[in-house]
């Protein structure tokens, strides 16, 4: 089942009249009308003649070669230099730091307005713009959202609960309340206006428009699918029919209902309403919650003055010079027709105005023309012989012709800067300087026209990136980018089997305890590669969360885009090529720096992470630039320790050991050795000292005498 984000259908108690709003709106339509009328009158006349349409059959050669194509000729010219491709989005974080969530809600956001320029072909769309810029000096675009839905599988129960969004209610359940339904894909839309197709309330500014419209043809199928009872609302023809539609869009339009789709700022609502319906057919809320509340960026406008926004086309400034290059154009070929060798010859009797009529005919080229009355003739300047026309005098006129209309083409190219454009050229031979300041001169003129565009497609990319964050599911973002990112759930899933993990491992190194062994060291839990790298991102929950708050999203997410002028085609090998070198050199230096000071690798490495954040190529590897720098500053800061030894350093290590030993037992029995010497030599002399004593007492002694 398909279905479109449009507004709910009116029921009788809703606090609008229809035929109220509707002929409230029919007046403001009418007014809006004559307001640009004269701009719509002026433009519908310069289409014309940028399509050569005016005043005669376009299919007629003879016309076609009569015009000198001047309004197509600088239309070409002034296409590519404003606008050349498609705008690519660039969605970065408003402050490059380390914010992992923001860091991918820009990466989620950035790939699908990618896609999204894609799927709705955007550069066609810009390019139709483009010309309604150039020609008409307005362009706009109109965006909407679209979402498909099939009816939900209530015999099925899912794994995990959808969020909430992705539910519409619609139809009858098996209770009799309504059947759930579910999106099955969702698109961001963007419809091109013509310019004729596009209305606004009359203002001076941009921010004091009150109420945009547009206009949309819709089949008699369309039209009953999208408003079911809308058919009484339709004129007596039955069909909403535009007054003062010109021939061709009445053919394109044959067997259409033209709708006019009002947002009014002013008033909170929309409205929709057949186009000369004296009744509304649908008034409601709007669809859209937008931050500007239009579905339309303000239009690409061309020259306006401070007083109104009716914009003054660029060919109203040269139409006067190219009116006179037409007529000096139709001269040039009407004289171009005379140069053909005309020739009179004497011939009997007769009247010589038959023979001049005859030769002066432009289907005759190179004739012979007999005259009568030759006499006659010669004594008006002929000669005796052969006369030709003076087609010299012809030829100086055509001259004359071309040196004015050359002027005039000179003239409209200082008008509308196409000499600047022209004189940009360069040479080869030309120095650089001198090339670069040609370049810079050729773009001078047209560098107002190439900022409009590009603010231009910076408000789509604006406008189709708040819808994407506010409407789009989460699988949607994650199946368009090709980023999966877990849940809150699945987080919480995996944290809960590491804890009980850890649990166990407490639970074994306490029954070693008790058994008397020796606990095993406590490790932490080991995951899978690829858990460990979800683990590692933040969660789909937390990204959403950051998306839909709009406060929260413009402070953190910036939405831009690159130029819409051709690039140099090595512009991003050039940048690529840059980031390399960067890396490269940086690291180079810092590995020495590492070596000498490791207490400044923290610093190298959020130096590193602020140059790479500048790079638009660097993006995409900044997360594994910060992982790696985490490690190399845990790994500088944490203490140092011992190396492992090597197999020798543990041979040497046991031979040092062993000789230490056997030193040490050396000099015990040194140690032992001098202690018995000292024993024995001191029970030597103490037996020495003992027999000496013995030897003593055993003598006779002698008598003593006295005198």
């Amino acid at each position: 089942m398909n279905s479109t984000t449009g507004l709910a259908s009116l029921e009788a108690d809703d606090p609008w009249d229809l035929a109220k709003v509707g002929q409230k709106w029919q007046g403001e339509l009418e007014r809006a009308e004559r307001y640009f009328k004269s701009w719509i009158d002026r433009c519908t006349k310069i289409e014309k003649i940028y399509l050569q349409q005016s005043g005669q059959d376009s299919t007629s050669n003879s016309s076609a070669k009569r015009k000198f194509p001047m309004l197509w000729a600088n239309t070409s010219v002034l296409q590519p230099a404003v606008y050349a491709r498609v705008p690519q989005p660039v969605v970065e974080r408003r402050f490059k730091d380390a914010q992992p969530v923001a860091r991918m809600a820009s990466e989620l956001v950035e790939r699908n307005l990618a896609f999204t320029a894609d799927d709705a072909d955007l550069d066609s769309v810009m390019r139709a713009v483009r010309d309604d810029f150039l020609l008409c000096a307005r362009g706009t675009v109109w965006l909407r959202y679209e979402a498909d839905f099939e009816p939900l599988d209530m015999g099925v129960e899912p794994s995990d609960p959808p969020a909430e969004e992705g539910f519409l209610s619609g139809g009858m359940g098996d209770n009799g309340g309504p059947a759930p339904e579910q999106i099955t894909d969702e698109r961001v839309c963007v419809d091109y206006v013509h310019w004729s197709d596009f209305l606004h309330s009359p203002a001076r500014r941009w921010k004091d428009v009150t109420w945009v419209a547009r206009r949309v043809p819709m089949t008699d199928e369309e039209f009953d699918k999208r408003f079911p009872e809308g058919r009484t609302s339709l004129n007596a023809d039955g069909q909403g029919s535009r007054q003062g539609a010109n021939q061709t869009e009445r053919a394109q339009n044959e067997g259409k209902i033209n709708v006019i789709e009002i947002w009014c700022k002013s008033e909170n609502y929309t409205v929709w309403i057949a186009e000369g319906a004296p009744v509304a057919l649908e008034v409601s809320e709007p669809p859209l919650k937008l931050n500007g509340f239009w579905p339309c960026p303000r239009p690409a406008f061309g020259t306006l003055s401070t007083s109104s926004l009716i914009p003054v086309p660029d060919y109203v400034y040269y139409q006067g010079q190219c009116d006179e290059i037409d007529v000096l154009t139709k001269r040039i070929n009407k004289l171009t027709d005379q140069l053909r060798l005309k020739v009179f010859y004497p011939s009997g009797d007769g009247s010589v105005s038959p023979a001049i009529e005859k030769a002066m005919r432009p289907d005759n080229d190179t004739v012979m023309v007999p005259i009568p009355e030759w006499a006659a003739f010669t004594d008006k300047g002929g000669s005796n012989a052969i006369v030709t026309l003076p087609i010299d005098q012809v030829q100086k006129v055509i001259v004359a012709c071309i040196e004015v209309r050359k002027q005039l083409v000179e003239d409209v190219y200082q008008i509308t800067g196409i000499s600047d454009i022209v004189r940009g050229d360069t040479q080869a031979s030309e120095t650089a300087t001198a090339q670069r300041i040609k370049s810079q001169w050729g773009s001078i003129r047209i560098r107002d026209r190439q900022a409009e565009l590009a603010r231009f497609a910076r408000d789509i990319v604006n406008l189709a990136g708040e819808i994407i964050c506010d409407q789009f599911q989460p699988e949607t973002l994650m199946l368009v980018s090709g980023i999966q990112l877990p849940t809150a759930a699945q987080k919480q899933q995996v944290q809960m089997q590491m804890q009980q993990q850890q649990m166990m491992a407490q639970q074994a190194a306490q029954r070693a305890q008790q058994m008397g062994q020796p606990a095993p060291p406590p490790q932490p839990p080991q995951l899978p590669p690829e858990i460990q790298k979800m683990m590692e991102q933040p969660t789909i929950d937390e990204v959403v969360q950051l998306l839909r708050n709009d406060s929260v999203r413009g402070f953190r997410i910036d939405i831009e885009t690159d130029s819409t002028i051709e690039p140099d085609e090595d512009a991003e090998k050039q940048r690529r090529m840059e980031f390399v070198q960067m890396v490269g050199g940086f690291m180079q230096q810092a590995g020495a720096i590492a070596q000498q000071t490791p207490m400044l690798v923290p610093v190298m490495v959020e130096t590193l992470l602020f140059a790479a954040r500048g790079f638009r190529a660097g993006r995409q590897l900044e997360n594994t630039l910060e992982q790696v720098g985490a490690q190399l500053s845990q790994s500088a800061t944490a203490p140092k320790e011992p190396p492992e030894p090597t197999p020798q350093d543990m041979i040497n290590l046991k031979t040092a050991q062993v000789k230490a030993g056997a030193e040490e037992t050396k000099a015990k029995l040194g140690v032992a050795t001098a202690q018995i010497e000292h024993q024995t030599t001191v029970e030597q002399a103490r037996a020495d000292m003992a027999k000496s004593a013995m030897q003593q007492f055993q003598q006779p002694q002698q008598p003593v005498y006295q005198q």
